[in-house]
């Protein structure tokens, strides 16, 4: 076996402290207030040089208008009474609304069926010259104030000018407007308003090929159920179209005249910025083929295809085109063609000018370019996988230059000429500190910073680490000891997992990214222990991708390393070791439960997949190929096959709404169980879907931490 117990300690925190409170479940699940505030509703005003905030002081609410002039510039203070000063009694508001900002000086609300302009000088409320449909009740209103477009629950509803509009459908099963394709492949919404607003593309989704799968609702007498359309790997999946209304006539939609297989998935779609094309990147339903298309915006016929990329496991577009604003005939693309995901410059002809950023790291996020053209913004995971930093880069040479130099997790807002961000920054050591910084990096101001919210309570030393795993991969971790911890003494260890794609557990955050369940824990005399392994994302797409069509193979591998490791150190109790997870995290739970059976003597597994042949097309494909193409690899992996092995206290939980993972699932799993004659725990939260929210969230964990107490 390879040394997988190199280790490198990288942080020591919330040790050497004088607290003596004690966290109670309540403040580990519900206690907001012991998180680190910030600034709230932060957003840039146009023209980059004011931002504004919604602040709470001495129980008075009111949006906060600064300036930013060095030295500071006036800050400006919008009340309610500000605004219900500007409108008649019948439309008076009970809370202030929220400010989406049109200008400098005005921002836009609605309030019944108007949408009004309020100006922050005059203090007076203009009505804009439309009206919102009926059915309406929150509008996403275009940024300059020509109109707006929303959601109806059988289509969509627009407004411009004079023009109001709706496109419904009363066929069940076809969908308008909404987010398609399980939103996979970075959709998050079913709408793109072309640049100027003139347009509006959507999607068109019909499922009525999909099979249904009821939701009980069991508080109904006698129950009733709604039925959930859900495509399940290597069955029939919706049909998508993409749509484009021009907004300022009464004309009908034209369709996007897409062709091939109509399980294909029309995805990251944009326009071009003179608003005459639109980009769409089809992806083949076996998702090893996408090409990026362009398409007439005005007949819907296709123009050329731009380029492509193939893969031998998958391509996964996930960002749509960003056109140059100082060159609109070039455009960037994100791609993880050379094993990272990076940007990539094209004419727009689809010629690929050249690679903007390269290196065995990714890019997270594009902010945009100097106000000059010369550069781009980007935040990306060069220094350090477990941390996020600002940087530009040349567009000339391509040269990277760091702007943010405090190691951590930088999260960035620029403004619209990219001259100035906000910085909102935590680690380990630091709670929070909201900071402007301007386009060579040098801090302006400290804005906020918060102050130690667990400065009180007696918590346990947190560590942050790497050791190497099987592979040769270095796996990051993370460790929260017990309070008063002697290393002389021997400990429990609960192993809190993910491990599954588009998802990292371990960042130089605050807490290292994780919640204060893990230090209730601890106080109760607990290690608590996580690791990112191989599938885990922000690693670069063989690390991710290393799970292809045997999920859960490499990842219980990564798993042992830490557990290993764990074994190895003088105050942990190896005969006592418990794991937890939910979703990826409770698959993984109970396959480490019963494929590798007496490693942990304890597991709770929620809302877990047992079966993927049960779990959603895009998804399942992407991962493990359909059923018919790679039967072993849905047989190894189907946790019921496993039953058998099954040592240990188990106990599974399961929303009974759960739309994301099947009840059925976890049914299933113990119907074979019972079948089988092999024990276990269960619990359905009823009225929940994939999560335990709300005040039953308090429920759910007080019922996993009795678990390991009373079993571990």
């Amino acid at each position: 076996m390879k040394n997988t117990f190199s280790f490198l300690l990288i942080f020591s925190v919330f040790s050497g402290w004088s607290q003596d409170k004690i966290l109670t479940i309540d403040d580990a699940i519900s206690g907001y207030h012991l998180y680190p505030k910030g600034l709230y509703d932060l957003q840039w005003l146009p023209g980059g040089e004011s931002f504004s905030q919604l602040r709470i002081h001495e129980g008075e609410s009111f949006i906060e208008v600064q300036e930013i002039l060095i030295p500071k510039g006036r800050v400006i203070k919008i009340t309610l009474e500000d605004v219900n000063g500007s409108l008649p009694d019948s439309l008076k508001l009970k809370r202030l609304p929220r400010a989406q900002w049109v200008s400098k000086r005005e921002f836009q609300y609605v309030t019944g069926k108007q949408v009004f302009i309020y100006d922050i000088d005059l203090k007076t409320s203009t009505i804009l010259h439309f009206e919102l449909s009926n059915d309406v009740s929150n509008p996403n209103l275009f940024s300059d104030a020509s109109g707006y477009v929303a959601h109806l629950k059988n289509g969509l509803a627009y407004g411009v000018k004079a023009i109001n509009h709706a496109i419904t459908s009363d066929i069940d099963g076809i969908v308008i407007g909404k987010s398609v394709h399980r939103s996979e492949f970075g959709i998050t919404d079913g709408l793109f308003p072309s640049p100027k607003h003139r347009k509006l593309a959507y999607y068109e989704m019909d499922e009525r090929m999909v099979s249904e799968y009821p939701l009980y609702k069991l508080s109904d007498t006698p129950a009733s159920a709604k039925m959930l359309r859900y495509p399940t790997a290597g069955s029939k999946s919706h049909h998508v179209v993409v749509k484009v209304k021009n907004m300022y006539d009464h004309s009908d939609p034209i369709t996007i005249k897409t062709t091939g297989d109509k399980e294909q998935y029309l995805t990251n779609i944009s326009w071009t910025p003179d608003e005459k094309y639109l980009l769409i990147a089809i992806v083949n339903r076996a998702q090893n083929h996408m090409w990026l298309n362009k398409y007439d915006a005005t007949s819907g016929d296709f123009i050329e295809t731009l380029f492509e990329e193939t893969n031998d496991r998958y391509v996964e577009p996930e960002h749509p085109a960003r056109f140059l604003t100082h060159d609109p005939s070039k455009f960037l693309w994100w791609s993880e063609r050379d094993g990272y995901n990076h940007l990539y410059l094209y004419s727009d002809n689809g010629k690929l000018i050249n690679q903007v950023t390269k290196g065995e790291w990714i890019v997270t996020d594009y902010h945009g370019e100097s106000e000059d053209g010369k550069y781009l913004f980007i935040t990306a995971t060069k220094d350090s996988p477990i941390e996020r930093h600002l940087y530009k880069v040349s567009l000339k040479n391509c040269k990277i230059t760091k702007l943010t130099s405090s190691s951590g997790y930088h999260s960035i807002v620029a403004n619209q000429n990219n001259s100035l961000f906000l910085d909102d920054f935590s680690s380990t050591r630091n709670p929070r500190e909201i900071r402007l910084i301007n386009e060579n990096g040098t801090v302006s101001e400290i804005l906020y910073k918060s102050d130690n919210p667990l400065m009180d309570y007696k918590l346990g030393e947190m560590e942050i680490g790497k050791l190497t795993g099987e592979s040769g991969d270095d796996l990051y971790y993370r460790i929260f000891k017990p309070i008063d911890f002697d290393s002389s003494k021997k400990y429990p260890v609960v192993v809190y997992l993910y491990n599954g794609p588009h998802l990292q557990l371990i960042k130089n955050q605050w807490m290292g990214g994780a919640n204060l369940w893990y230090q209730y824990m601890a106080q109760k005399g607990y290690v608590v222990f996580s690791i990112d392994g191989r599938g885990s994302a922000n690693r670069g797409f063989e690390f991710e991708s290393s799970i292809f069509r045997n999920c859960g193979e490499n990842e219980m591998i990564d798993q042992l390393s830490g557990v290993n490791w764990l074994k190895s150190q003088m105050w942990v109790d190896s005969n006592r070791f418990g794991v937890h997870g939910w979703s990826y995290g409770g698959y993984m739970t109970t396959s480490m439960m019963s494929r590798h059976p007496g490693v942990f003597k304890v597991g709770v597994a929620g809302g877990p997949v047992i079966d993927w042949s049960l779990y959603e097309v895009m998804y399942t494909e992407r991962y493990m190929d359909t059923p018919e193409e790679n039967p072993e690899g849905y047989d190894k992996t189907n946790l019921k096959n496993h039953l058998d092995s099954l040592q240990g206290k188990l106990l599974m939980i399961h929303g009974g709404l759960d739309d994301v993972v099947l009840w059925q699932h976890s049914l299933q799993y113990l119907e074979s169980a019972i079948k089988k004659g092999v024990q276990l725990d269960y619990f359905v939260y009823p009225h929940h879907k994939h999560n335990v929210r709300g005040r039953d969230r308090v429920h759910l964990y007080e019922k996993v931490s009795n678990y390991f107490f009373n079993h571990l």
